[in-house]
């Protein structure tokens, strides 16, 4: 579903990824991982068009997508849920799916995806009309799956969802991943939390300054002795 080849990212003369290659199954979990800094980040943000790439080529269904501008990128199926579940945070809770869903034409269709959201996420329901900025870090997450959702992604790339919430929290955004999965929504998870993101996903790729220092499935990934010392503490 996803293609990455040979991509190469750079801020002015900092090269944040070094000519990586990657793939995205339709309907699998993809896990990138690695220490902060380690360029997962602006890999996601050249996939969906925030950051131009300096080369390489990234394909979606076949196509080339590089380059290409976000609402271009929504349009065409992916959505990105942002590190540290970033909300608008002066609107409503109603108001920030709304934004997530600008290009559902169809007003049927549009309602439809926002009960969706809701049956999956109560919490959001009940507190629709309160300001997005005042939810707690773990409704803020829900909510920036939410808004994701409402688009009708075909592939969701996900930064970071573990970040800040509790242990508790975690498992349900997890669980929450693995549902839309079944659902047929493929994922390409980055993610610091590897013993979580490896429980998850079917195949992994661990980055190291900005290369790809291991892949494989993400069985091969746990047990392996470099990542078991380096990232699980084991």
């Amino acid at each position: 579903m996803l293609k990455i080849e040979d991509l190469q990212v750079a801020y002015g003369g900092v090269q944040a990824v070094q000519g990586i290659s990657l793939e995205v199954q339709p309907g699998g979990i993809t896990a990138l991982l690695g220490a902060n800094g380690a360029g997962k980040s602006s890999t996601l943000l050249s996939i969906v068009g925030s950051v131009k790439p300096r080369s390489g080529r990234i394909l979606f269904e076949g196509r080339d997508i590089t380059g290409q501008t976000p609402d271009v990128l929504v349009r065409k199926g992916i959505a990105l849920i942002p590190e540290g579940g970033r909300v608008f945070a002066r609107q409503s809770v109603e108001q920030n799916l709304h934004l997530g869903g600008y290009t559902v034409t169809d007003e049927a269709q549009y309602r439809q995806r926002l009960e969706q959201v809701y049956q999956l996420f109560p919490r959001l329901a009940e507190r629709r009309a309160q300001i997005a900025g005042t939810l707690s870090g773990g409704e803020r997450q829900m909510l920036a799956i939410g808004r994701a959702m409402m688009s009708g992604p075909r592939l969701l790339l996900v930064d970071e969802p573990s970040l800040g919430l509790s242990p508790l929290l975690v498992e349900t955004v997890f669980d929450t991943l693995a549902s839309l999965n079944k659902s047929g929504t493929s994922i390409l998870l980055v993610e610091q939390n590897m013993a979580e993101a490896l429980e998850l996903a079917e195949q992994a790729y661990v980055m190291q300054s900005g290369k790809i220092a291991l892949q494989g499935s993400a069985k091969e990934i746990s047990a392996s002795d470099q990542v078991r010392k380096a990232y699980l503490g084991l």
